[in-house]
């Protein structure tokens, strides 16, 4: 590509034009007792940064090599400090500190306008992009995570980064990776589930469809887990469980064409992840070559020479450490320049990569249009769970009934639920009222939105059946606040089992963003649905499943225990916590506990039947690959989706392993009475564990047991056994 001089003009203190050219050194004095007005520089370069904020045409589909050149070619030209700023935020140009509505715009870097080259714009949003009050909003990534779809996800995940970059923005950072380590964390919602390997598959997809149209990132790198202490909490963990636990899915996500990884608030075994070597330069850049850059979360830098030497390309959102002070180190001797050049490489090669130089041709009419809502739509029917359904009160028949009570605080108004960087302001939302009225046009609908329990049950008592919508909100889970329970309030339990003396026929629909302890009024229902925060087409959704218009196919992504005491313990106010190897439904295994509901569970308005379990091998190398193979058959009367689920247990082992470990799960469409036959391939390195004395993966020469069912459950899985030799 042809290097343009690019000319920038820039008014002087006596208001006159100064002109600026490639490749010279424009405001650097090196006479530190005048530093030049370094703090004017700034200025000025937020204002060049506001008119760069349109990215410039250019050229599309840079390789690597052309991209790193190019890159290296540009870094060559930048004076120190306009390295400096191109690695720090732009807080004097991030316009959403003045939207007095709470919505969000793009957070800028400074770029390097004399060049051409463009701020990074970043747009946050887990649930779709946080841009004023247009974007498409999708549901919560834990209800997408139950859909078990990464296909669904995929196709998500380009309607995201479309309306990102249509708005304006390049670099989306609403993927989150972290695993749920415990149903209490209060950003459960935003992340997929529980178990690792179903993260790296779900996250990988995002970024896949997300990179088609802007920079993927990844967060938070890595351990983060509680927000109440997010800030300072200390998390130990042994390298092993880092590995295995912690690790794999922010791998998957970096194969899969990650851009950009967000550092973590957290300290990591005594370091804070923005300042951590080990983790972001010797694991995540050297072992696994990640050639995009690391940003970190925002306000995460705590000090100017620990961060850049770690590995952390751009501090953001402001210039607090990195434009203010990094220079200075650089002179100082402190740190070496070439550190600052290898992150600047890194965020001009990954936006020429991307194609982020250049301005799309992108029809604006697309965000939040039809398309869009028919995939939020689809992907909230997937979210869906039917954890409970007694004598097959569901679906409903609309021509069968008279009159229905919609019961609660969430019936007339859909919960999105989400906070901070995940609470989005979608152009329309459809309550779950509506998207009953508009499918059951001629049945009488009783409404109380469930303030006095007693009241609500009056009315309860004179419909054929009653919905009691219930759930949590930001007030019980968000970014900062962890949850002080596993159950509902006081207030919504009340609701329930006061409408469900009432009513014989109750259901009920949960928001939720992870796990609920149900014990003390799920048995006095006869269905329940989770719903998660199914995003702005929620209405619709549940009406849908309501009536039989979608058959749920939703599994469960995270176990639901009897009591909280069946988890490992959550120690939310901590300093320092430790990790050990156990946690969620593979604690429970460990302990032989009986949860209320099986991590992967779900039930379908159908029935399924899982025979013939084959392997195509008995014994495999430690290189090998084994074909598993199941037949699933409908033996119900409705069409539906089923989603079998892999598992990998380890007979013999000297080392400590999950009793089971979730390897492979698939989506399969059936008729009633079809039979399908799923396959699985299941690679010999797939079950490697890492041995801490050589720092290696390793895999055992021992026996393995393939489970293969609709969930977790050992009562529901068929299994064989095959054998990795030497």
């Amino acid at each position: 590509m042809a290097n343009r001089k690019v000319k920038t003009l820039q008014r002087t203190k006596t208001g006159k034009k100064s002109e600026q050219t490639n490749g010279q050194a424009s405001f650097h004095n090196t006479d530190r007792n005048t530093i030049m007005d370094r703090r004017k520089f700034i200025a000025l370069a937020s204002v060049s940064t506001a008119i760069a904020l349109l990215p410039r045409p250019g050229r599309t589909g840079y390789t690597f090599s052309e991209a790193d050149a190019r890159a290296r070619e540009l870094v060559a030209k930048m004076t120190l400090d306009e390295k400096t700023l191109l690695m720090s935020g732009n807080r004097r140009n991030d316009i959403s500190r003045h939207n007095k509505a709470g919505a969000r715009y793009p957070n800028p870097n400074y770029g390097c306008p004399r060049l051409g080259i463009p701020p990074v714009r970043f747009m946050d949003g887990p649930a779709g992009v946080r841009f004023d009050y247009r974007a498409t909003c999708f549901p919560a990534a834990i209800g997408r995570g139950a859909s078990f779809d990464p296909e669904l996800e995929q196709r998500v995940g380009e309607a995201i980064g479309y309306e990102g970059r249509a708005l304006s923005a390049t670099l989306f950072g609403g993927i989150v990776v972290n695993l749920l380590r415990h149903p209490r964390w209060g950003r459960a919602q935003e992340t997929y589930g529980e178990d690792s390997y179903h993260l790296g598959i779900m996250g990988s997809a995002m970024v896949r469809g997300v990179a088609k149209y802007m920079m993927p990132t990844v967060k938070h790198f890595a351990g983060n887990s509680i927000e109440n202490t997010r800030m300072f909490l200390n998390v130990r963990m042994s390298e092993r469980v880092l590995r295995e636990v912690y690790l794999p899915h922010f791998k998957a996500c970096v194969d899969a064409g990650a851009a950009c990884v967000m550092s973590a608030y957290n300290k990591l075994n005594g370091e804070y992840c923005s300042h951590n070597r080990y983790l972001l330069t010797e694991i995540l850049k050297n072992e696994w070559g990640f050639n995009g850059f690391v940003m970190s979360d925002f306000g995460a830098v705590h000090s100017t020479v620990p961060a850049v030497m770690a590995g952390l390309d751009l501090e953001m959102p402001s210039d607090t450490y990195y434009a203010q002070r990094l220079a200075a180190k650089v002179r100082e001797g402190v740190v070496p320049v070439e550190q600052v050049n290898e992150s600047c490489v890194r965020i001009i090669r990954t936006m020429l990569r991307f194609g982020m130089f250049d301005a799309p041709e992108l029809d604006l009419k697309r965000v939040a249009g039809k398309e869009h809502s028919e995939l939020a739509l689809e992907s909230a029917e997937k979210s869906i769970v039917l954890l409970k359904n007694d004598r097959g009160l569901l679906p409903l028949d609309p021509a069968a009934i008279k009159k229905i009570a919609l019961i609660g605080p969430f019936a007339s108004e859909l919960n999105l639920g989400g906070t901070s960087s995940s609470k989005l302001f979608p152009p329309y939302q459809v309550s779950p009222e509506q998207g009953i009225r508009k499918l059951a046009p001629n049945v009488e609908i009783l409404m109380d939105e469930g303030k006095a329990p007693s009241r609500a049950g009056e009315l309860a008592k004179k419909a054929e059946l009653a919905i009691v919508f219930v759930g949590l909100t930001e007030k019980d889970e968000n970014e900062n606040r962890d949850r002080r329970s596993m159950k509902l309030s006081r207030a919504h339990e009340t609701l329930i089992n006061e409408v469900a003396s009432a009513n014989k026929n109750t259901i009920v629909v949960l928001n939720t963003g992870s796990a609920l302890v149900t014990e003390n009024w799920i048995d006095r229902v006869k269905s329940v649905l989770v719903v998660w925060y199914p995003g702005m087409e929620g209405g619709n959704a549940i009406a849908r499943v309501i009536f039989g218009k979608v058959n749920p196919s939703a599994k469960l992504p995270v176990v639901w225990p009897r009591t909280q005491n069946q988890l490992q313990p959550f120690h939310c106010w901590a300093p320092e916590v430790e990790y050990d190897y156990f946690y969620g439904y593979r604690y429970m295994d460990k302990k032989a506990l009986e949860p209320r509901f099986y991590f992967g569970y779900g039930l379908s308005y159908t029935t399924y039947n899982y025979s013939n379990l084959h392997l195509n091998k008995n014994r495999i190398s430690r290189d090998g690959i084994i074909q598993v193979s199941v037949d699933i058959t409908n033996v119900g009367k409705l069409p539906g989706e089923e989603i079998p689920q892999l598992y990998v247990g380890y007979k013999g082992s000297k080392i400590e392993h999950f009793v089971k470990d979730l390897k492979g799960f698939s989506r399969v469409a059936l008729d009633p009475g079809q039979t399908k036959t799923v396959k699985f391939d299941l690679k010999a390195q797939d079950l490697a564990f890492y041995n801490e004395i050589t720092r290696s993966w390793e895999v055992e020469p021992i026996k393995y047991i393939v489970y293969v069912g609709p969930s977790s459950n050992p009562a529901e899985l068929l299994s064989a056994e095959f054998e990795i030799s030497n």
